[in-house]
């Protein structure tokens, strides 16, 4: 009677969890229900599952990626997309990350839909400064890849972040960053600290037909 919307216990309950799922996901697969997915698709992509796994890449290899992906909100139910690029790629690198980058650009209409459905775009941009300073600090190992830049430059890219991330926000739009496929996961894990929701994509990820729309860059501060 006084408008009012009344939702029973277990609904809210349900969905709160669902969200708690979404958001740490990536935490709760393991090995075992790696292996699980992977029975299920047997049953419909036998040949793809014998060509790739373990023969190209370990089911822990695998299940890196996996989290990855749900750690950023990716859906992973197309596995035989995930696999088929995986098994295009694990010839070129062994390192999870840059795997999970390459299953990301092909997975490119699945977070096209998921991020701009309405097929347009508002982002927000990088100066090509930035884009160039964290290419040249990123320093690859036998373990993995890692960026070499500077606290204090650090923080002034975080300051410019966090200016843009606030102006877009007070327009009612949500703040989604668009780099350089080569800066992207960088970028992503600088700023997930201090923004841990923070949209970050890469060029090679969004398909031709959606309509880019620049609303703001990102500058060094200091």
């Amino acid at each position: 009677m006084l408008g009012f919307t009344v939702v029973d216990v277990p609904s809210v309950i349900s969905t709160h969890l669902t969200e708690v799922v979404k958001k740490f996901g990536y935490e709760l697969l393991g090995r075992q229900e790696t292996q699980a997915i992977l029975e299920t698709l047997k049953e419909t992509h036998p040949s793809l599952i014998n060509e790739v796994v373990p023969k190209i890449i370990s089911i822990g290899d695998l299940q890196k990626v996996l989290a990855n992906l749900l750690r950023e909100g990716i859906s992973i139910r197309d596995m035989v997309t995930i696999l088929e690029s995986l098994g295009d790629n694990a010839a070129i690198t062994r390192d999870a990350d840059l795997l999970t980058e390459y299953v990301r650009q092909r997975m490119k209409r699945v977070i096209s839909k998921k991020y701009f459905p309405a097929g347009k775009a508002t982002v927000i941009t990088l100066d090509p400064q930035i884009e160039q300073s964290i290419q040249e600090s990123i320093r690859q190992t036998e373990h993995g890849s890692y960026l070499s830049l500077s606290p204090d430059k650090i923080q002034s890219i975080l300051i410019g972040l966090s200016q843009e991330v606030a102006r877009i926000t007070k327009q009612g739009l949500q703040p989604i960053v668009l780099t350089t496929p080569i800066v992207r996961l960088y970028f992503k894990r600088m700023a997930e600290n201090m923004f841990p929701d923070l949209v970050v994509l890469s060029f090679n990820e969004i398909e031709q037909a959606i309509e880019l729309q620049s609303e703001g860059m990102v500058n060094m501060h200091g």
